[in-house]
């Protein structure tokens, strides 16, 4: 249960970084130490395995999600979407992720995190007006 209640805070908190980064680059820090740097590419998490990215954060489940948080910004701001900022939402993204990369860790992490923030998440209405005409 623990695991669920982090994830919902990190959708909470890549929403907040998605929001306000919306003209530039998504930028998400490890949650555990700000100013620490992490040891990876966006390129790198991008093509990572659940597998792989598990190694990556040196099998550390704070570090782990600090890849999934920087991945969910990445899609949310790729496909401009709006990330609820709630932990129902959270929940229900924790859930998701946890059981498909349980059940295939040689799937791309990425893959998992898009699927997940396209089901939670919100088309922005600029995007969707201007893609109607």
């Amino acid at each position: 249960m623990r695991m669920i209640h982090r994830l919902a805070l990190t959708f909470t908190l890549a929403a907040a970084t998605v929001a306000a980064n919306a003209q530039s680059p998504a930028t998400i820090t490890p949650g555990s130490n700000p100013s620490a740097a992490h040891n990876w590419t966006d390129q790198q998490i991008l093509t990572c395995t659940v597998s792989q990215c598990w190694q990556l954060a040196g099998r550390n489940e704070s570090t782990f999600f600090d890849i999934v948080q920087q991945l969910a910004a990445v899609s949310a701001q790729n496909r401009d979407i709006t990330l609820p900022n709630d932990a129902a939402a959270g929940q229900k993204v924790g859930n998701y992720i946890k059981m498909k990369a349980k059940a295939d860790h040689d799937a791309l992490l990425f893959g998992i995190v898009d699927s997940s923030v396209r089901y939670v998440g919100r088309k922005n209405a600029a995007a969707s007006a201007a893609g109607a005409k």
